[in-house]
């Protein structure tokens, strides 16, 4: 026996302390010593290159090995192995002393997970074994094998081993309820989820277990489209395709490699629980790093490989740390860049991913000023705006950095690019600057807000689309970067381009002086009484009166957002308000039809009646006004059908008679 001894430490319940405070998850102490055989094998390719190694270096590898029955799992290298000293010097003093300085600092910091817990690795084994053996030989000539063995006390033997290939063995003889590491599914299972790109073949019974090579270590030239598209498959099965990538690699002014994938977005996406992967040196850290990367990156996917990041503090403290906040403002210029490249150079791409690239985008722009200036002039809108040169042709426009003119885009089948182009907000102010000077006219809702949206597109107005879920705070966020401008919803109010004025005030009764509209306004109020409705009537113009809605309902811009503003507040769904207008359209001819039937039945003074028809279309017009602001609930759907049963039994009874 070389020596027996006591390991130099101060506090001598360090392993109790190591068991169960030191690791959150006991199974990572695989990824500790495999990693640990990696570098004594890099370690030999250094010495061999430097010629202080003369001897052969074989191909590298590591070998693991289960053995049931003596209930040991050992982990073996073919790298620089240790000599008698190495090992007094790297393993009893140095690392324990590490061990206790460590355990000082976050003993009793449980809500403070920490990451990585890396340079303690060979002790992570005391976690899951009663017994750890050593067994080495040093890459040095004429160096003695040595085999060290400790128990988990402070006491540990070192003697002389008949060991003759150069490396090291690392055996655990395991605790009885940490056998599970004896079955060769759980360790192939671990060394895919930590070790699976670590540079070097991890055997187990002859089968080589890593994939070994880690994309983003190449260089980006290195690599085809289907090589990221296989990786990101590989990363994350059964999903869909990717948008598009960012490869990360520079080693200045600190060391970072990595691929982010813009993933479509799907309604069971949580845009708050990040999906990117955490490695150091290609070994696998942490399933997430949101204290890393920008909070509107968080939704991506991917890797980041760092070594430059500090792995053995806590979540809270990482968020401080201020190479961390420079690592995230690099990548967060790294995805504005990749963006612009694309907008530039593949526009169609670029549109047809923006349904989903947005998201990242505008809440980026909304957090991030730095972000904000990079992308400002590639936020782009979906538009009702035609194109100039044929407004026939199939292909989806979109409007180009080029002066005003629109190019054609052909759009890929699922491509949200199908029904109408795309433009940016200045384009949009330039080209409508005659027509609505500082003026924009925008839709959050396609389908409840259709009605609008054509009234506004036959007039010649142009209508954006900002019906995402974050375009609520966005469009306050683009109201003060264009102080001039005023953002206006499709039926907040109307424009004076949609109304007709002169047939509004059409007179229809030389006695009493009423025009069509006074009387209008009149028998809509009688009939639907309700105080806190504010009828309107206007003649919408149109060249065709029967395809413009007979009465719409209008919710007046500011009074609605306080309403929204309020309701988000309270985290409650915004009501449809009470107060609201119903905009006539005196002009249509079911209007004109109404006021026909109506007349001579009204009395005037105290005892005034409405024909009992014409009260019901009244309602009838006012449901079916609200239905495109608003679903009506159990009880207002009964109603709406029987008034409807009613109208249409009396009006087939009066055309039958």
């Amino acid at each position: 026996m070389l020596e027996q001894g006591t390991i130099s430490i101060h506090t001598e319940n360090i392993f109790p302390i190591i068991k169960k405070s030191l690791y959150s998850d006991h199974q990572i102490f695989l990824r500790e010593l495999v990693s640990n055989a990696v570098d004594a094998i890099q370690k030999l390719k250094m010495v061999s290159r430097a010629g202080e190694y003369a001897g052969e270096v074989e191909e590298p590898e590591i070998v693991l090995a289960i053995d049931k029955d003596k209930k040991t799992l050992s982990i073996t290298d073919n790298g620089i192995g240790m000599t008698a000293e190495e090992v007094k010097k790297y393993i009893n003093q140095v690392a324990f002393s590490s061990a206790e300085e460590f355990i000082h600092k976050y003993q009793g910091k449980a809500d403070q997970p920490i990451i990585g817990h890396f340079g303690l690795g060979f002790y992570s084994s005391f976690m899951v074994a009663s017994k750890v053996e050593i067994d080495t030989l040093s890459y040095q000539e004429g160096a003695q094998a040595v085999h060290w063995t400790c128990d988990g006390s402070p006491e540990f033997t070192l003697e002389e081993s008949s060991r003759t290939t150069r490396g090291t063995t690392i055996t655990l003889t395991l605790l009885a309820d940490e056998e599970e590491y004896l079955e060769s599914a759980r360790v192939k299972n671990l060394v895919k989820t930590y070790c699976d790109f670590m540079p070097v073949p991890i055997k187990l019974d002859g089968e080589v277990l890593n994939q070994q090579k880690a994309p983003w270590r190449e260089s980006p030239s290195n690599l085809t489209k289907e090589d990221y598209l296989e990786f990101y498959r590989y990363l994350y099965p059964f999903q869909e395709e990717p948008l598009l990538w960012v490869h990360l690699n520079t080693d200045y002014p600190f060391i970072i490699n990595g691929i982010l994938y813009f993933p479509k977005m799907r309604p069971d996406v949580d845009v708050t629980k990040g999906q990117i992967k955490l490695f150091c040196n290609q070994v696998f850290v942490s399933d997430n790093c949101e204290e890393i990367i920008p909070q509107f990156l968080v939704p991506m996917r991917g890797v980041i490989d760092s070594t430059d990041i500090p792995l053995n503090v806590s979540r809270s403290a990482l968020q401080g740390d201020r190479t961390v906040r420079k690592i995230g403002d690099y990548i967060a210029k790294k995805v504005g860049d990749r963006l612009k490249e694309l907008y530039r150079d593949d526009r169609e791409q670029y549109i047809s991913a923006w349904k989903d690239l947005s998201t990242f985008v505008k809440f980026g722009v909304l957090n991030d000023e730095k972000f904000k200036k990079q992308v400002e002039d590639i936020i782009i809108f979906r538009s009702t705006a035609q194109n100039k040169a044929n407004s026939e042709t199939s292909s989806v426009q979109v409007q180009s950095s080029e002066e005003d003119a629109w190019q054609d885009v052909t759009p890929t089948p699922d491509s949200p690019t199908s029904a109408s182009p795309y433009t940016t907000l200045k384009e949009y102010l330039e080209r409508n600057k005659e027509r609505h000077e500082n003026r924009v006219f925008y839709s959050t809702d396609e389908a409840t807000q259709a009605t609008y949206i054509e009234l506004h597109k036959n007039q010649g107005l142009e209508v954006l689309f900002l019906d995402s879920f974050i375009d609520t705070h966005f469009i306050n966020f683009l109201e003060r970067e264009y102080k001039d401008v005023k953002f206006t919803r499709v039926d907040s109010d109307l424009d004076n381009t949609l109304l007709d004025q002169d047939k509004a005030q059409e007179i229809v009764d030389p006695t009493t002086n009423k025009t069509k509209s006074e009387v209008i306004k009149e028998l809509f109020e009688k009939s639907l009484n309700k105080p806190r409705v504010n009828i309107r009537t206007e003649a919408l113009k149109s060249d065709d009166p029967q395809g413009t809605p007979p009465a719409i309902v209008l919710l007046p811009e500011f009074l609605r957002r306080m309403r929204e503003m309020s309701a988000m507040m309270q985290q409650q769904n915004a009501d449809f308000p009470e107060d609201h207008i119903l905009l006539v359209n005196t002009a249509h001819p079911l209007i004109q039809n109404l006021v026909n039937l109506n007349q001579g039945t009204i009395i005037q003074g105290d005892g005034q009646t409405i024909n009992p028809l014409a009260n019901l279309i009244c309602q009838h017009v006012y449901d079916l006004a609200l239905m495109s602001q608003k679903g009506f609930d159990a009880e207002g759907m009964k109603s709406f059908v029987e008034r409807s049963n009613e109208v249409l039994t009396k009006l087939t009874q009066q055309a039958s008679t």
